[in-house]
């Protein structure tokens, strides 16, 4: 015990040495001891930092109780002093991802861990109320297992919408102002604003966002074009509604129909469903030069896409599509009824819509990738708890269709690590590996860089240094399983049913 106590302390000597002792206050000889497994070292792993870099292999990476505390060639490390070993060889060490559109953290039993069972060790929670912040703070005070949570406002929208409470509702500058401030007082990292929201609200949205310090990000607001929306500071356009028609020869022709249609208190879906024609209608008339000028636009304004292109394959394809799909046993029973009645509601039905629509997603991907191109920034999400769309595998999806519009594996990896980080102002704590960050990591079995569907291949999830091993990872999934079947009197709130049956965002 002597030895592995004087080896102990000359390890982390070494690692103050090494410039990292900001990383090891509590830790250094002559503080409180710390127990054995609050020091992991993964040794002879090949390294994919989150940055866009090339893969880098033979590293070594030090943890010290929830951080990063040393990157470097595996052959410069020491005797270890006892400290949890991990063996590298083979795998590959990619950065914990953030699902930057999320929803229903608050079903404490399902959503967060298997989040965090599929590598998903953040989540931006797009639609924030009482519950979801309370779960949000259980995380954060050690009292719950699940991901990092940046927690949205309370969706805001016009008087006419298509969501029941807890939708803010307003119709002036004024109204708009105070919801801001309201939100903001009740813990609101951001504002998420809706498809309904009128001009004069949206523009003293934008105004007290300023005021207050935070940025308003969400759907595209109907009555203003993406050109209104980026000049005011919309900071990013979830699902990717009306790019198509913004990259249209047809752009000032359907907006104009758009802005003088009004939204019906009586049917609002109306006015939903005729926008979705439109956008289907405007595949036809792609045109570069609008294409060039729009991207352009949002990369000058700092407007970021979140294309959400897992719900977007769920919603234009058939409805008994994903019906069987094997991780349904993973939701209460009550979910996976509001998903086969809320799917009914968006999928195409008839041979020529099921065209129409795989060619508006063809199209969309295109659009995806030309964006990028571009250089308008990209984030990854999924729009999870809407119908068919699984939390914390559905971002495996969502990867595997960046790389499908054109993304190279490590630059969708970045979408959901470094750039996502990046895009919520977390990047000198979080989103890719370096000396000194949160200890959030995924060790892989195989190479996501060379086949992106390599993210699957998880051997262990790291949240918060803590090590979440297959066995353990297994467990989760068991308990959620068990959780998910229990009866229906122990299921979801009414809340999360009526989400999942009508989407918040489609």
């Amino acid at each position: 015990m002597a030895e592995t106590g004087s080896s102990r302390r000359e390890f982390l000597r070494w690692l103050a040495a090494s410039g990292t002792g900001a990383a090891l206050a509590g830790f250094l000889p002559g503080t409180a001891a710390a127990a054995a497994d609050e020091i992991v070292v993964i040794t002879r792993v090949t390294l994919i930092d989150g940055t866009g870099s090339a893969p880098r292999s033979d590293v070594s990476v030090v943890l010290v109780g929830d951080r990063i505390a040393w990157i470097g060639d595996a052959r410069q490390i020491p005797e270890t002093g006892g400290a949890r070993t991990i063996d590298g060889r083979g795998k590959y060490l990619i950065p914990g991802l953030w699902d930057m559109h999320t929803h229903g953290a608050d079903l404490e039993e399902i959503v967060p861990p298997l989040h965090l069972a599929h590598g998903v060790t953040g989540g931006r929670e797009m639609w924030g109320y009482a519950e979801n912040r309370a779960t949000r703070d259980k995380i954060e005070r050690g009292e719950l297992l699940g991901p990092r949570l940046v927690v949205g406002s309370g969706i805001v929208d016009g008087p006419v919408t298509l969501l029941a409470p807890p939708v803010i509702q307003v119709s002036a500058e004024a109204e708009a102002r105070a919801a801001v401030r309201a939100e903001k007082a009740a813990g609101a990292a951001f504002v998420k604003t809706y498809s309904y929201l009128g001009p004069e609200a949206l523009r003293g949205v934008a105004d007290e966002v300023r005021a207050q310090g935070l940025r308003f990000s969400g759907h595209w607001p109907y009555k203003v074009s993406h050109f209104e929306a980026s000049d005011l500071g919309q900071h990013s356009f979830e699902h990717f509604f009306g790019v198509s028609i913004h990259c249209s020869s047809r752009r000032d022709e359907i907006l104009a129909r758009l802005k003088a249609t009004p939204f019906d208190p009586a049917a609002p879906r109306d006015f939903f469903n005729l926008a979705r024609k439109l956008e289907f209608e405007s595949v036809s008339a792609y045109s570069p030069s609008a294409a060039w000028s729009y991207f352009g636009r949002l990369r000058r304004n700092g407007t970021w896409h979140s294309p959400t292109l897992t719900i977007n394959r769920v919603v234009t394809q058939p409805a008994e599509t994903h019906q069987r799909d094997p991780r349904l046993k993973y939701m209460p029973a009550d979910i996976r009824e509001s998903w086969a009645l809320g799917i009914e509601r968006f999928a195409p039905k008839t041979p020529s819509d099921i065209a129409l629509q795989e060619r508006y997603y063809q199209e969309t991907l295109r659009l995806v990738g030309a964006a990028y191109d571009a250089g308008v920034g990209i984030i990854g999400g999924t729009d999870c708890l809407n119908p068919y769309t699984f939390p914390g595998s559905g971002l495996r999806e969502e990867l595997a269709f960046l790389v499908e519009a054109g993304l190279s594996p490590v630059q969708a990896l970045k979408t959901v690590t470094g750039d996502a980080a990046r895009f919520l102002g977390r990047e000198q704590t979080s989103g890719t590996i370096a000396a000194g960050k949160e200890a959030d990591l995924v060790l892989l079995d195989a190479n996501p860089a060379a086949d992106i569907r390599n993210v699957a291949k998880i051997d262990l999830v790291i949240t918060r240094g803590r090590v979440l091993d297959r066995t353990t990872r297994r467990r989760m999934l068991d308990a959620v399983e068990t959780a998910a079947n229990r009866p229906p009197a122990a299921g979801t709130s009414a809340r999360i049913q009526s989400l999942a049956r009508r989407g918040c965002c489609c």
